[in-house]
């Protein structure tokens, strides 16, 4: 079996644990609280969902909350502050200061996640986590909520309803059934509340959770917080409800834009040279690569080249890994220029362009070509290129040990001549002009591009659908890199299927040439048998192959 993925984190969670909180996720902690039942204390299975998904789990064990103690941190978790009297506590105050609760609210608006679970009977326990709601319009009253006529072992175990309203609110997404076990009330503006008690409960339709927005952020608060320890986190619904709550409240740093591209080959000025000659001599060019030396002089054509040539000497340091290849390219295109510039025969530095060899997570390749450009146009022109192949760590453990993909190349565009402004999305072997047919060696797909036209797709859908996605899944459209990194996992099964199986095909359906309902019925075939990778992934059932 494969070891478990570990996927790129994008959330960070901060537990606090510095404000006599009655919950760790610290086991040792828990253990220290409750020696005879450390479960009792515990929020280490809460910490592992996340950490088995998109988050990074860290406790705050000493305050105060500050701006500081908050830096690096997008999402804050409060579980039940009491004093000591109450419950065993990992210690200090169970009270903020005013100037803790204005650096939370700070945080918020500008953007954070803030988790609050509360307890019944709040007033007794000696925090003021009523008073830190209030900055955010919600308020948890001193209660018990009881219901005689529909609980589940005693009238303090009560069911949660969803607040009536048209649709069903994200973050009751697959939430069928959840048991509060010694809840309070909350309080809060019309449209806030998700879940409430029964009419028959006492107090009658008592709030149990409520979901706002505050500024650039997010604010979720739970009136009991025994729903998510290690002993609850596993019945109904709750560990559903627990992911939901986080990927809603985390989702603005889930939109935070990907840090650009930053590369020292781009930057240097025979680049621009480069891609600039490139430019230049593909206006001159005719539909199969071809120019016309009656109709523009050798002179000029040699003046490119010569520019070219000179451009790519100067970047070939950038790229160690890529000098035969790159030797060859000039070699090419003297000798198509020795030989009056007809159709271009790049065979040879084609056989020379590995990039499959060399997948390591930012390397990035030189590309110089004759080639036309799927979903941009069918003439042959030169073109020029950087791309960055991004491999991450759980993506290559994958195709090492189950889902072996050796041609499958994952690429970004870092910067681009003008055949590559549309909507090309692949650089394949079969679109490089050569005499004879190439050998299929790599297959590269711009994995940013089709992540964009899916996040683009998806987004357009659900509004066009008035479809509210799930946390999980409005997450996964919202951040540039996950999708990113899904789109690579997804495209590098998916191809593989295509060569297993019933009716194997070769993965790049380029150069089959096929009637399109045969086409068709292959994509349908490998796209249900990816679904069913998918699900074994997500189950941890990575089997060899």
């Amino acid at each position: 079996m494969i070891a478990a993925l570990r996927q790129r984190k994008i959330v960070r969670v901060l537990f606090d644990e510095s404000h006599g909180e009655a919950w760790s996720v610290r086991p040792e902690a828990a253990a220290v609280m409750q020696p005879e039942h450390p479960a009792g204390s515990s929020y280490a299975l809460a910490a592992a969902a996340l950490d088995d998904r998109d988050f990074e789990v860290a406790a705050l064990t000493a305050g105060p909350l500050s701006v500081t103690a908050l830096a690096g941190a997008e999402v804050l978790v409060v579980a039940h502050p009491s004093d000591q009297r109450w419950e065993r506590t990992v210690g200090g105050s169970p009270t903020f200061s005013g100037a803790e609760i204005d650096a939370l609210e700070a945080f918020v608006a500008a953007g954070g996640g803030l988790v609050v679970l509360a307890e019944s009977e709040e007033d007794k326990y000696g925090a003021n986590v009523d008073e830190l709601l209030a900055r955010f319009g919600l308020a948890v009253d001193n209660a018990l909520v009881e219901d005689y006529e529909r609980h589940d072992g005693a009238p303090s175990w009560i069911f949660a309803e969803p607040v009536a309203g048209s649709d069903e609110p994200p973050l009751l997404h697959l939430v069928r059934t959840a048991r509060f076990y010694r809840a309070g009330a909350l309080r809060a503006e019309p449209g806030a509340l998700m879940l409430r008690a029964a009419d028959t409960a006492h107090p009658a339709g008592a709030g149990l959770l409520a979901a706002v927005s505050h500024g650039e952020g997010r604010v979720v608060a739970v009136a009991d917080s025994d729903l998510f320890g290690d002993d609850a986190l596993g019945e109904f619904d709750h560990l559903q409800l627990w992911l939901n709550l986080l990927y809603w409240v985390a989702l603005p740093a889930f939109r935070a834009a990907p840090e650009p591209i930053v590369s020292a080959a781009a930057a240097d000025a025979a680049w621009a040279r480069l891609r600039d000659a490139t430019d230049s001599l593909r206006l001159l060019q005719e539909p199969k690569g071809e120019i016309d030396l009656e109709r523009h002089e050798r002179a000029e054509v040699g003046a490119l080249v010569a520019a070219i040539v000179d451009a790519i000497g100067a970047l070939a340091p950038h790229f160690p890994h890529q000098q035969a290849y790159l030797a060859q390219v000039a070699v090419d295109l003297r000798h198509w220029l020795g030989e009056g510039c007809g159709k271009p025969d790049f065979a040879a530095s084609l056989a020379l362009f590995r990039p499959e060899q060399v997948r390591s997570d930012g390397i990035e390749h030189l590309v110089v070509f004759p080639m036309y450009t799927p979903n941009g146009s069918p003439d042959t022109r030169f073109e020029a290129l950087i791309v960055r192949t991004p491999w991450p760590e759980f993506v290559a453990r994958l195709e090492r040990g189950g889902y072996d993909n050796a041609k499958f190349v994952p690429v970004q565009l870092v910067d681009h001549t003008a055949g590559y402004d549309g909507e090309c999305a692949v650089l394949f072997p079969e679109t490089v002009s050569v005499a004879e047919r190439p050998t299929n060696n790599f297959g590269g797909i711009f994995c940013d591009r089709e992540s964009a036209r899916f996040r683009r797709s998806t987004q357009r859908a659900a509004e066009v659908l008035r479809i509210d996605l799930p946390p999980d899944a409005a997450a996964l459209v919202e951040s540039g890199d996950l999708s990113r990194d899904v789109y690579i996992l997804w495209d590098m099964i998916h191809d593989r299927w295509h060569s297993h199986g019933d009716l194997p095909f070769d993965p790049f359906m380029i150069r089959q040439r096929l009637p399109y309902w045969m086409y068709s019925l292959e994509e349908l075939r490998v796209d249900l048998a990816t679904y069913e990778t998918v699900g074994e992934l997500a189950r941890g059932m990575c089997f060899q192959r």
